[in-house]
């Protein structure tokens, strides 16, 4: 198996650490001081910082503006920015921009996507659904026009085939509060799943606050009677699979950068700390432990990098892509709990010091650890696809 990353992918990577670079973990105020969320906006400068680097037009076609990568190259970016707890969405907004250009009206998407890749518009994605068990595309109907229950307009375009009207709630919904447009999975009639692009402004839709675990300002948006354009229906089967594929493997690279730099920490840390006058590094039961959990940082990086490349290239294997990003999210979900957990012991109560940044790194991985679900749900995927696909 080859891992060689090619020219243009290496040229994203350096771009995006000489960008972040300059970004401190500790920029925000620390979740565990503050009542409600750390911040009421995205990291603005940052994320000027991304589109001047063409970072953020990265995964779009260059007649959009973009660099034409694939989602291994948005993996890679994205490791980065976990690595300094990055406070941009940069993977909904890639992840949903990626979507409309695969799935999406061609209109819309000229519209959209080169405002996206100057960020100029900020995109995120209710993935959660009302509660974050449940499909999240059964949280919310799509009916076309004003159909049953949706019948709340004496207008003449009350029944115009060419409108969509959207009820229902996704809850946990990130950087909406800052998002200029929200991807909503929803449902229609027929149970077909499919993805309505929402302004966040628009006539129906509310936004309620909530707070993550990593502090930040997540939102649970309602939707009642929200009518959108056609156009901004996506309904070509599979969207919304692909999408949530998408999102859970950049999830996996979130966790991976995070868990690097978690451990990088745990290793600086204990090589200068002493007692009995010899760096605690060398005892055998703190190195047994640190050696671990490097192989939780390998097993997460393969699993990640077999995921992001049939993403990429549709290769078929002796599982649907499901079963590789399955296993890639048990890794990432298990692997970036341990490493924070494991950093936290070999710091001793320095690592819960709040003036340290490992705290954050701990409160952020718990976070990450149960987006798009956590192990035990992956582990019960990957059980029905294997019965459903027996290996030889």
């Amino acid at each position: 198996m080859d891992f060689t990353f090619t020219e243009e992918q290496q040229a994203a990577v350096e771009a995006a650490r000489a960008i972040f670079s300059g970004i401190e973990p500790d920029g925000a105020p620390s979740p565990a001081l503050t009542p409600g969320a750390v911040a009421e906006d995205i990291d603005r400068p940052l994320w000027a910082q991304l589109a001047a680097g063409d970072l953020l037009g990265l995964p779009l076609a260059p007649e959009h503006g973009g660099a034409g990568l694939d989602p291994v190259a948005l993996c890679l970016v994205l490791r980065e920015s976990a690595k300094v707890l990055a406070r941009v969405p940069l993977l909904e907004t890639c992840a949903v921009a990626m979507s409309l250009q695969r799935d999406g009206d061609p209109g819309l998407a000229a519209e959209l996507l080169p405002r996206v890749g100057r960020g100029e518009l900020v995109l995120t994605v209710g993935a959660n659904g009302r509660t974050g068990h449940d499909p999240a595309e059964l949280a919310v109907t799509a009916l076309r026009g004003s159909n049953g229950k949706n019948d709340r307009s004496s207008s003449s375009d009350s029944s115009d085939s060419s409108v969509w009207v959207l009820d229902g709630v996704h809850s946990g919904v990130p950087w909406a509060h800052s998002a200029d447009w929200i991807a909503v999975p929803a449902h229609t009639a027929d149970d077909r799943a499919v993805l309505a692009l929402v302004h966040r402004t628009a006539e129906g839709v509310t936004l309620a606050e909530q707070v993550s675990t990593s502090g930040e300002l997540l939102a649970e948006v309602r939707l009642a009677g929200a009518r959108i354009e056609d156009r901004a229906l996506i309904d070509t089967p599979g969207a919304w699979e692909w999408l949530r594929a998408l999102l859970t493997t950049g999830t996996c690279a979130l966790a991976l950068g995070l868990g690097e730099t978690a451990l990088s920490m745990t290793s600086e840390y204990t090589g200068k700390r002493e007692q009995f006058g010899f760096p605690v590094a060398t005892f055998q039961s703190v190195a047994v432990q640190a050696a671990d959990r490097y192989i939780d940082l390998r097993a997460m990086e393969v699993t990640l990098w077999q995921a992001a490349w049939r993403i990429s290239t549709g290769t078929a294997g002796a599982l649907p892509v499901a079963g590789d990003i399955a296993v890639a999210k048990i890794w990432a979900s298990d692997g970036v709990r341990r490493i924070v957990q494991t950093a936290q012991h070999l710091h001793g109560g320095f690592g819960a010091d709040t003036d340290y940044p490992l705290h954050r790194f701990h409160a952020w991985a718990k976070q990450i650890e149960l987006s798009l679900g956590p192990a035990a749900a992956h582990e019960e995927a990957l059980g029905d696809l294997l019965a459903a696909h027996p290996l030889g």
